[in-house]
């Protein structure tokens, strides 16, 4: 659980997390990207020194493709840090990141006010970041349910949703994040920011260079 700023509750933010590691890494030779490494540490090790602080009340990874060593090193993640993380597999990964985010979200069991969904190729993503987008949910306007961040026009990860925002899509058969989200713009507070985090990912060669990753 976290406070942060001036919150609207009056109890601490209860932050759910849904962290998407199910991609395939075609563009890249078919490579698990959060078991790239930056500074000698895996990215998926990464996002979970970010998060850590937060305490979430509910951590769910959705797996796929290279499912098995994305798992282990999950396993060897939560005994290091002593954070647990509900592992689930996708199935049918080859339908795109949209059927993890379904899975991902229909999985849900906790209590919880926010879901953070986030990527696991986004090595800049920091406790800083994520605190960021909890203060603006925590002061966001009236009518607000969904924290976007937007980075010199450019949409970025990850994205803050209420619990009701999450129940509305829910409630629609199919329905995904991003599809709810264009249809609903009156309900995405965008968070103008120049932090280039948001925006790093990694989609080729270029990106692993660019960013001084490493191949596991």
């Amino acid at each position: 659980m976290t406070s942060l700023g001036k919150p609207t509750h009056s109890v601490p933010l209860r932050l759910a997390v849904l962290l998407l590691a199910a991609g395939e890494g075609s563009r890249l030779g078919s490579i698990p990207k959060g078991l790239l490494k930056k500074d000698g540490q895996s990215l998926l090790r990464r996002f979970f020194q970010a998060i850590k602080p937060f305490s979430p009340a509910e951590f769910l990874v959705i797996t796929g493709f290279h499912a098995p060593a994305i798992e282990s090193e999950l396993a060897l993640l939560q005994n290091e840090m002593n954070l647990h993380a509900s592992v689930i597999r996708n199935s049918h990964p080859q339908q795109g990141q949209s059927s993890s985010v379904r899975l991902g979200i229909e999985s849900l069991r906790g209590d919880y006010d926010a879901l953070l969904i986030a990527l696991s190729d986004q090595p800049e993503i920091s406790h800083t970041d994520i605190t960021a987008l909890l203060n603006q949910f925590e002061g966001r306007d009236v009518g607000s349910e969904i924290i976007l961040p937007i980075v010199d026009g450019q949409r970025g990860n990850p994205v803050l949703f209420s619990r009701k925002a999450i129940g509305e899509i829910l409630a629609e058969p199919g329905m995904v994040c991003r599809v709810y989200m264009d249809a609903h713009p009156e309900l995405v507070q965008a968070f103008e920011t120049h932090r280039a985090a948001y925006i790093l990912d990694v989609d080729s060669e270029a990106d692993i260079q660019k960013l001084n990753l490493q191949c596991p």
